[in-house]
């Protein structure tokens, strides 16, 4: 026959090392209850972020869009007036004041549109221009293409 402290202390033995399983298996359990939600809050800050460079991103681009806008205004104003300083010194008569009149007219008008349309109306217009016109825009691309190409070449 078995003697009894031997099976009880058997007994104590697989009771302390269920209890001791049981604890390891809740502690991993925590630990990876604890490491989801790190994890978690990890992917919602790289969210967060992500986010916020984009509306930086979004403010640059649109901050350099009106930059581009006022510069061009800035040209068209300035074309305007190199328009009236070409009128001003220019002969008034004969084939040379008639060539000068419409120069100084077309630099006054670029200059005009350039002005109150800035870059973001002339994309527009070209954007239009393009979309009502499309063989001859794709015409005038790969010839502008080909020019390219033989200046780069040479």
């Amino acid at each position: 026959m078995a003697n009894p402290t031997t099976s009880s202390k058997g007994n104590e033995a697989r009771t302390t090392a269920g209890q001791t399983f049981d604890k390891a298996r809740d502690t991993a359990a925590n630990v990876a209850d604890k490491a989801k939600d790190v994890a978690s809050h990890a992917v919602d800050k790289a969210r967060d972020a992500a986010s916020t460079v984009g509306d930086m991103v979004s403010n640059a681009a649109s901050n350099v869009g009106r930059k581009a806008d006022d510069l061009a205004s800035s040209a068209g104003s300035s074309i305007k007036n190199f328009g009236d300083t070409i009128r001003e010194n220019a002969p008034r008569e004969g084939i040379l004041g008639s060539a000068a009149k419409t120069a100084a007219d077309t630099t006054k008008q670029v200059g005009r549109y350039l002005e109150e349309e800035g870059l973001s109306g002339m994309m527009e217009d070209v954007t239009s221009v393009i979309k009502r016109n499309p063989i001859p825009a794709i015409l005038v691309g790969v010839g502008l293409g080909v020019l390219i190409g033989r200046l780069l070449r040479s």
